[in-house]
């Protein structure tokens, strides 16, 4: 079993996570985290369940101003993910990247529609992004979007299609021309594309992109499966050794957050965020908050034993070096020394105590226990209970405390027995 895991299992996965449209992905989405935490900061303060804080923000009008902050930094997603996606591709292939990044912006904007009708009045108004699409309704659109022009401009260069001026020019001005052949055949395709689709479909590419694609993967990625999905690949890859918090995040992260700004877009409507007003239980707070809240496979509870209850000294002295990166949701410590990473022993509960984190939460979101969680991130070393607090008021705080407690008690037989099992090397009596 051992020898399949080494010689095939290990080697498919990593052969996956590393092919290139995957590795730009997951580099490209990570240029949207500052500002999702910056924008999410504004839409807190604009938003902020504190009774007095609310009326002060409604009778001063500053929650006007907290939104402008946030309409311009974690409303436009899609743009910062487009230009990271394509530009990392570029990048990772050896080239220049910013022009392919700029070329996939105006490609982003060329296939979304640069009029908007009142429904009431019927007036068009014409000029203008529609920012309907430059947060989560655009992001899979932004992705595609950003994979294409990397590939195809990787390709222009790989084959030295471009036009080249003397070494005495300016390397910025070289870098102009050299993206001018691309970017004309990667615009007027793209211009092409968005004639078909207005004439076959009587949409934008962005629309159609969303109804036929995107809406069906937030339904999978929303769904108890896809909860259940998210909570097993994190510690699973994690126990081959390869980074899953990372991974899954590249791949899904994109779907969770679009879940987030469709949440905020309830509320922003003046609806209550329910689910039967089209609310998301699973969104990117479900996941950093209640599947990896203090590392991966939620190892708070290894380290809790470790500080107080351990008998082993090896344990004894990594709870204490542990013990304050696991407040801030860093585990790798624990990860590797314990270890868990290839440990058939410990797998189990690393496993299962997401798996179990995820089911209690999903349900206490879908029967209402918990409100659904609107667009408001913290950064990820937010320590848990001050996070929960934050994304979701006090109730949602309890249910980490509450996860996290059932997680030290999954924890708490194997850790044991491994204690135990380091006991006898450090006194020489013989591993059974």
């Amino acid at each position: 079993m051992g020898n399949w895991v080494n010689t095939k299992l290990i080697p498919q996965i990593l052969k996956f996570v590393n092919v290139k449209p995957i590795v730009a992905l997951k580099n490209g989405m990570l240029y949207t985290m500052p500002f999702t935490i910056v924008g999410s900061v504004f839409l807190l303060l604009a938003n902020l369940p504190v009774e007095s804080w609310a009326k002060w923000v409604t009778d001063s009008g500053y929650g006007a101003y907290f939104n402008q902050a946030y309409g311009a930094s974690f409303a436009i997603m899609a743009i910062f993910a487009v230009i990271g996606i394509a530009y990392s591709y570029v990048k990772s292939e050896g080239y220049e990247g910013m022009a392919a990044g700029m070329i996939a912006l105006v490609i982003f904007i060329l296939t979304m529609s640069s009029s908007i009708t009142d429904p009431e009045t019927s007036v068009t108004i014409g000029n203008i992004i529609n920012k309907d699409w430059t947060g989560g309704k655009g992001m899979i659109s932004a992705i595609l979007i950003g994979l294409v022009v990397g590939s195809v401009y990787s390709w222009f260069m790989k084959r030295d299609i471009r036009i080249k001026l003397p070494e005495s020019v300016p390397e910025n001005v070289a870098n102009s021309f050299t993206a001018l052949i691309p970017a004309a055949v990667l615009i007027t395709g793209s211009l092409l594309v968005y004639i078909f689709f207005d004439k076959v479909f009587s949409l934008t590419m962005i629309e159609w992109i969303y109804q036929v694609i995107q809406t069906p993967l937030q339904g999978i990625t929303d769904s108890f499966g896809g909860a259940l999905m998210i909570a097993f690949l994190v510690p699973f890859l994690w126990f081959f050794g390869i980074h899953g918090s990372t991974i899954v995040s590249g791949i899904m992260g994109s779907l969770l957050l679009t879940n987030s700004l469709e949440n905020q877009e309830i509320i922003d409507s003046g609806k209550e965020l329910t689910l039967a007003n089209g609310g998301h239980i699973v969104t990117q707070q479900f996941m950093d908050q209640f599947l990896t809240v203090t590392g991966a496979g939620m190892t708070i509870g290894i380290v809790v034993f470790m500080v107080f209850f351990a008998k082993s000294a090896q344990f004894k002295e990594l709870g204490k070096m542990s013990l304050a990166p696991a407040i801030f949701n860093i585990n790798e410590p624990i990860i590797f020394a314990t270890p868990i990473v290839m440990n058939p022993l410990m797998v189990i509960p690393f496993i299962a105590t997401p798996v179990v984190s995820a089911t209690i939460t999903y349900f206490a979101l879908y029967s209402g226990l918990v409100p659904l969680f609107t667009a408001v991130q913290v950064p990820w070393t937010t320590p848990p209970i001050i996070s929960g607090l934050l994304i979701g008021g006090w109730r949602a705080a309890v249910l980490q405390l509450v996860v996290l407690v059932i997680g030290f008690f999954i924890y708490l037989p194997f850790i044991r027995k491994v204690d135990s099992m380091n006991i006898d090397v450090e006194e020489g009596k013989p591993i059974v």
